[in-house]
């Protein structure tokens, strides 16, 4: 079984090789069951979170019916982990032969994850942003924010990319690191003028108050929605949402988990048809994506079983491939 660390991850993968696996799995789907969730009383602190996250195919990354996985995720949330200067989120993936059983690989899940939510992002951009999109907003500065300006700027012609954070220096050190990549970006306070700029607006923080406000957004825009992943948060308000043609990852888990959808179609804004679709229409062309120049997109994930596999998946082949 290898072993493969957040480096080696990094240093596998790629962002087209990655967004096209994500949406082979999709065309192809996979078998993902409801995930398990355990909360762990602590009689000393808070009580952490278990997740159990698991999926299986009968294909490889490539479509190849002769292989198959099996695969899951196995995430920790330890709200009291600061105190001892450790992350609150942990986690890994384990990847299993699909007919065996035998274990594959062990997979940093942080690594994993980050690579896997900004594509498929990438993934609903490419049918749901203008082809002609070149100015990104990325709206919170933690970890996953580099990954989803690399992510879209691997589908779209980025040439101008804006960071916004509630705190400056977090959007300058993650404007720092894409310069030093060679992107054009900046750290930004003006939140909303940026917005109004913007050709593709992607949000992954933990708000529970809107942050992208639909008057803001101009004719054509994208919004990409990532972080409000419980009914009590939001990333947008509810005029983003009615402007919106919208879109998920997947119908169940967003219309479950996704505050920006979950909280509208309660207050009785908008009802569940205006869910145009999710990722596997979109990838199976049974869903029309960006209908016209002008109209405003929204797209909303929440994550899905589907999207870790097929990044494990990739992982673990391009890993073999490299060890020949």
């Amino acid at each position: 079984m290898k072993l493969i660390s957040p480096a080696e991850v990094d240093g596998l993968l790629n962002w087209p090789d990655m967004i096209n696996a994500i949406e082979q799995a999709f065309r192809q789907g996979v078998v993902q069951p409801v995930r398990h969730h355990h909360t762990i009383e602590r009689p000393d602190g808070a009580a952490s979170t278990l997740l159990l996250m698991p999926a299986w195919s009968d294909f490889d990354t490539l479509g190849d019916s002769s292989k198959g996985y099996m695969g899951v995720k196995i995430v920790t949330v330890s709200p009291d982990n600061g105190a001892v200067s450790k992350p609150a989120v942990m986690g890994v993936y384990l990847l299993l032969d699909g007919k065996t059983g035998e274990p594959k690989a062990l997979i940093d899940g942080q690594r994993l994850t980050l690579w896997r939510t900004a594509g498929a992002s990438a993934l609903a951009a490419r049918y749901l942003a203008r082809e002609d999109a070149s100015k990104l907003v990325v709206l919170g500065a933690g970890a996953l924010s580099g990954f989803l300006a690399r992510a879209h700027s691997a589908v779209r012609p980025i040439t101008e990319i804006s960071i916004w954070n509630r705190n400056l220096a977090g959007a300058e050190k993650i404007a720092a690191e894409l310069v030093a990549d060679g992107f054009n970006a900046k750290a930004v306070n003006d939140k909303d003028a940026a917005i109004a700029n913007a050709d593709i607006i992607t949000a992954g923080t933990l708000s529970t108050e809107p942050l992208i406000l639909g008057k803001h957004l101009k004719p054509g825009a994208h919004v990409d929605l990532i972080g409000a992943f419980t009914p009590t948060m939001r990333e947008s308000d509810d005029e983003c949402v009615k402007r919106a043609r919208v879109f998920v990852d997947t119908k169940d888990g967003a219309l479950k988990e996704g505050g920006d959808i979950v909280q509208p179609i309660k207050a009785g804004v908008v009802t569940e048809s205006h869910v145009i679709g999710d990722l596997f229409g979109l990838a199976r062309a049974t869903t029309e994506g960006r209908r016209s120049a002008d109209e405003i997109t929204l797209f909303k994930s929440v994550g899905a079983a589907l999207e870790d596999l097929a990044a494990g998946i990739l992982i673990y082949e391009k890993a073999i491939a490299a060890s020949l």
